[in-house]
């Protein structure tokens, strides 16, 4: 009688422990003095103590967040390095938003079978940009799942956790008409848009992922996987300088159209100018592909802004003048607040008026 075990019904233990084994001494070099636990333990400790003597009143703040379909172009490029940047990126941006200085990052990667070379370069992502930018990877978990997930095929996911002080907490209440639109710069899709996205460039188009597109002076895989933009540094240090940040979207999934209504008071609407940041050419393609609209364009891509911060126009001159110690991150002024004239309305796309 032949005997059955976990390794022959799918699960490798082995490889589990190698993965474990390859990327313990990088994640704990993430660590800082308030992590009291290794790599292996069932939870991760982390000492508050020092909150209280920095902040008043310390509320912690917490996301959750996956890099989508973005896992598939990695896959089709044998490059998963940058989804350990973008898992970072998009929850952490999550938090910035709202005033938050992130802490902690616990990861999510799950496949069918565990590849201990891949997990080293997605968690090798992750350390990198944790250690840009202050956050310990106190965990995570590898899930060896098959006939769960698609063969060669993986989910990575990040959860983040930060603090902000309760009063300076950004929620947006303090919007009124007349403030004024900034949006950073982003680099590409970063982590949304990628189902229909494939769909363009594979289905309809028929492109293979090394194909050299000329408008993006690289291939198309190339172009696909480039890592989402961390914008936590300018943010933090903006909010360090005092500038009266009054609230904050990150440009993911819903881009434009459902993403800034959800900071605005109810009394409040935004005008877009389409015209005040150039259109990069990912997105310029996809229009002229599939023959989209602007709507479908703005509630799917981010279009070229990664983060929106509503600010007044008097405090401008200063935040271009701190963002001269970022200048690896570009600004633009984009729009401005007006009056919402229907404030029963609950229709998020007629909030966000495209000029």
């Amino acid at each position: 009688m032949t005997t059955i075990t976990y390794e022959s019904a799918g699960v490798d233990i082995h490889a589990s422990n190698e993965a474990i084994r390859r990327i313990k001494k990088s994640v704990e070099s993430t660590f800082s003095k308030n992590v009291l636990t290794e790599i292996g333990a069932f939870g991760s400790l982390y000492d508050l103590r020092w909150l209280m003597t920095e902040y008043e009143h310390p509320v912690l703040v917490q996301s959750i967040d996956g890099v989508g379909t973005k896992t598939i172009i990695a896959r089709m490029m044998n490059k998963f390095d940058t989804l350990g940047i973008d898992v970072v990126s998009a929850t952490t941006n999550d938090i910035i938003v709202l005033g938050a200085k992130p802490l902690t990052l616990l990861d999510y990667i799950a496949n069918a079978k565990l590849n201990p070379e891949i997990v080293e370069q997605l968690v090798s992502g992750m350390v990198k940009a944790c250690r840009e930018n202050d956050i310990s990877l106190v965990g995570g978990e590898t899930a060896e799942m098959p006939g769960t997930y698609l063969p060669g095929e993986h989910d990575v996911v990040g959860v983040v956790t930060g603090v902000v002080e309760k009063e300076k907490a950004i929620l947006g209440k303090h919007i009124k008409p007349g403030d004024v639109l900034l949006g950073f710069a982003s680099s590409g899709l970063h982590t949304n848009g990628y189902s229909l996205a494939r769909k363009l460039f594979f289905d309809t188009e028929k492109w293979a992922i090394d194909r050299y597109v000329p408008e993006f002076n690289r291939t198309l895989g190339e172009a696909l996987l480039e890592p989402h933009i961390n914008y936590t540094q300018p943010v933090l240090h903006l909010l360090k300088n005092n500038i009266d940040i009054k609230g904050m979207a990150h440009i993911t999934g819903g881009g434009f159209l459902e993403n800034i209504p959800r900071i605005l008071p109810a009394d409040c609407n935004v005008e877009i100018n389409r015209n005040s940041w150039p259109e990069l050419p990912i997105f310029s393609i996809m229009r002229d592909i599939g023959q989209l609209n602007d709507a479908d364009m703005y509630r799917t891509f981010n279009m070229g802004i990664g983060l929106i911060m509503v600010v007044k126009p008097t405090d401008i001159l200063r935040i271009q003048e701190e963002m001269r110690h970022y200048p690896s991150f570009t600004l633009y002024q984009i729009g401005h607040v007006t009056s919402h004239q229907n404030a029963k309305s609950h229709s998020t796309a007629m909030r966000v008026a495209l000029l």
